[in-house]
């Protein structure tokens, strides 16, 4: 079973090694880093666990890495679109970091292009033609509303006309292999669930109905074995925030940790009533019965590899299976660990008052990262005049917001459970463990969402006093503002998804999603330090020992 890619990357990020075909390639650029110095940005983890498995899930594992592989594919094709022919064209580290990044463009770089002769990367990346404009498209959409399905891509007739074909139609043979896959687990899988879950999801990638399969995947609730795979989430349409990229994820749950956090799930009915703003943008009622778990990831693929590395999962995002099953929120222990000890604790070494550096705790990581993923569940999902979901009206500045507003109603619910006594320990270890995972965000670059939304709130907080700066630009909490600016940001993020506010969306995000030069400063002298940005992995079947 080969190993990931990004396995030759980490070898060449220790060798240093390898020349670009290009002879240009490994120059500074304009931000200057050369090709080696944007590689070390990245640090390599291992993927393991020390989970127990039964024979059947370690033989179902290699399978679901097979299927992994072929979103992998696809998303290639959705982001950029020929691999191999890119690919073949480079080797060296400019090979390495294309690899990462799914193109040639840096995703920790605001998309800019790292590779010579290379434009700008389209908005719609490759799920539109490179030519389409907002307003063509919307214009099309009306008429012919496939145009903005979650599963479409969108091309030119011989006419010029915009026509929508299903991804089970352009990526036929990728979805049929990993359908194939998917079944031969199923064979395998002695949990019920998961057996029921991985048949109805093959069915899904053969026919684009995927709502029955995220039912069934609601339902499991004994596995130990999981797998996330198809089309999920919309960052990659910076263009209309329409189209879902595949994606897979192989999971293993840590059902000790789990268990100590499933209480927390019949507590989101309490804290929706209590939210921060009128009654009208809570009036949703969340589902109850979510599953709160954490894992240990064995393999990332597709668009949950491009660039910086989610350590945390909360799916579905079907709305109406939102509302009626709740959703899940996975924890990913073991890659979280990682940033924690690789990145975390070395950022607030340099950026954090010595005086609240004994704050930043990995307890405090856990629990902000596990209640920002609960938080995608309150608030609001559809807007108040019945015009349709706030992630339809919001368009791409959608993901944007809804991660600010995970962050912010994370940190209002732990202030809740604080002091309502259901959860212990010291409020300052979560927000300075906050505070300094502001500036591990904002380096993810202003073309990931969660980057926007770190900016969003570090600008928000710091002009209303949350936290300051000092002249030696170090940072500090002040305890006694946290709780009020978490409510007012809180409220205004609702008041816009509730109102489907797309023009005042989209100038709150220009207003505040901006680095200033103090910022600059400090996350420049991050990487002077050469503290990581983000992770990449060693990862697969033989990593595993299978």
């Amino acid at each position: 079973m080969r190993l990931s890619l990004c396995l030759s990357l980490c070898l060449l990020i220790f060798a240093g090694c390898g020349t670009d075909s290009a002879p240009d390639t490994d120059a500074a650029a304009s931000d200057g880093l050369t090709m080696q110095q944007r590689l070390d940005q990245y640090t390599p983890v291992r993927l393991t666990t020390n989970i127990e498995l039964t024979d059947n899930e370690r033989a179902m594992i290699p399978l679901l890495i097979e299927a992994s592989d072929a979103m992998d594919e696809v998303f290639w094709m959705q982001a950029y679109g020929d691999r191999d022919e890119l690919l073949g064209r480079l080797d060296g580290p400019a090979r390495a970091y294309a690899e990462i990044n799914y193109g040639p463009w840096d995703r920790l770089d605001g998309d800019g292009a790292f590779l010579p002769g290379v434009g700008a990367k389209p908005l719609g990346a490759s799920f539109y033609p490179a030519d389409i404009t907002k307003e063509e498209l919307e214009a099309a959409a009306a008429e012919n509303p496939d145009l903005l399905s979650l599963y479409t891509m969108v091309e030119r007739d011989e006419e010029g006309n915009l026509v929508a074909i299903p991804y089970h139609e352009v990526f036929a043979e990728q979805h049929q292999l990993a359908a194939e896959k998917l079944r031969e687990a199923a064979e395998l899988a002695d949990d019920p669930g998961l057996k029921n879950y991985l048949t109805l999801r093959a069915d899904a990638l053969l026919s684009g109905d995927y709502q029955p399969s995220d039912m069934a995947w609601m339902d499991m609730k004994d596995n130990t074995l999981d797998f996330v795979v198809g089309p999920v989430e919309t960052y990659e349409d910076q263009l209309m925030g329409a189209k879902a990229a595949n994606e897979a994820y192989v999971l293993i749950k840590d059902k000790e940790w789990s268990e100590r956090l499933a209480r927390y799930a019949a507590l989101l009915p309490e804290l929706q009533r209590g939210l921060p703003v009128p009654d009208e943008y809570k009036q949703e009622e969340p589902g109850s019965n979510a599953d709160l778990g954490a894992y240990d990831v064995v393999y990332y693929a597709g668009d949950s590899n491009a660039g910086s590395k989610t350590i945390a999962i909360n799916l579905p995002n079907d709305e109406e299976v939102q509302l009626q099953k709740g959703s899940r929120r996975l924890q990913l222990k073991n890659a979280m660990r990682a940033k924690f000890d690789q990145i975390l604790e070395p950022i607030a070494d340099v950026l954090i008052v010595p005086e609240q550096r004994q704050h930043v705790t990995f307890d405090a990581f856990f629990a902000n990262t596990m209640f920002h993923e609960v938080a995608h569940g309150l608030g609001i999902k559809n807007t108040l005049d019945g015009s349709g979901t706030v992630r339809e009206a919001l368009q791409e500045n959608a993901s944007a917001l809804e991660e600010g507003k995970a962050d912010v109603l994370g940190l209002y619910m732990i202030g809740s459970l604080h002091e309502s006594g259901e959860i212990g320990g010291e409020l300052m270890d979560n927000y300075v463990t906050f505070l300094a995972s502001i500036f591990r965000s904002i380096r993810f670059g202003a073309s990931s969402a969660h980057g926007r939304a770190n900016l969003i709130r570090f600008n928000f907080f710091l002009e209303n006093g949350a936290f300051t700066r000092g002249e030696d630009g170090r940072y500090q909490i002040n305890p006694d503002r946290v709780g009020e600016v978490v409510d007012m940001l809180s409220e205004r993020i609702l008041r816009f998804q509730g109102d489907g506010d797309y023009e005042g969306v989209a100038a709150f995000v220009n207003e505040y999603a901006q680095i200033g030069p103090d910022l600059q400063s400090d996350l420049d002298r991050l990487q002077e330090a050469q503290i990581p940005v983000d992770i990449v992995f060693e990862q697969g079947a033989d990593v595993l020992g299978l």
